[in-house]
C-alpha cells in the first residue's frame, strides 16, 4: 500500500470510529460523491457477525488525505471523478479504490436497491 493509500484508508477508519461509533467492523465500503458544489459520503461497515451497518463520515475528516491520494492519480486541470468507491478488508489488509467518472448514481442506495447494493459493495477480494 502506498503512503497516500495508507493515509486515506487510515483516515476513513478513524472517521468511522469517530463519526459512527462503529469500531467492530472487519471491512468497509465507502462511496465518496464529488457533486457539483457538494461533497458527501455513504457506505457500509461489515462486522464479523455478518451484520451490515450503514455509515457515513464527515468530509472534513478525510479531505486532506483524499486530496493527497487524488494528487497521485490526477494531473492539474483533470476533472474529479463523479464518485469513488473505497473498499477495505481489515483482516487481510486488502483494498480497492474504484473511480466512476460519469455515473454519479452508480453506487446510490435507494428503496429499491439498498439490500442488493450493500452486498454488492461488500469487499470480496477472493
Amino acid at each position: 500500500m502506498s503512503d497516500a493509500t495508507t493515509d486515506l484508508i487510515g483516515a476513513i477508519a478513524a472517521a468511522l470510529a469517530e463519526d459512527t461509533a462503529e469500531e467492530g467492523w472487519d471491512a468497509f465500503a465507502l462511496v465518496l460523491v464529488f457533486g457539483d458544489g457538494y461533497r458527501s459520503t455513504h457506505g457500509y461497515a461489515y462486522p464479523a457477525d455478518g451484520s451490515i451497518t450503514p455509515v457515513s463520515v464527515d468530509w472534513d475528516d478525510i479531505e486532506e488525505p483524499l486530496h493527497t491520494y487524488l494528487g497521485g492519480y490526477l494531473k492539474p486541470g483533470d476533472l474529479l471523478p463523479a464518485t469513488m468507491l473505497v473498499q477495505f478488508d481489515r483482516t487481510s489488509g486488502q483494498y480497492e479504490v474504484t473511480f466512476e467518472d460519469k455515473d454519479e448514481d452508480r453506487w446510490h442506495a435507494g428503496p429499491s436497491n439498498f439490500q442488493e447494493l450493500r452486498e454488492q459493495l461488500r469487499p470480496n477480494f477472493a
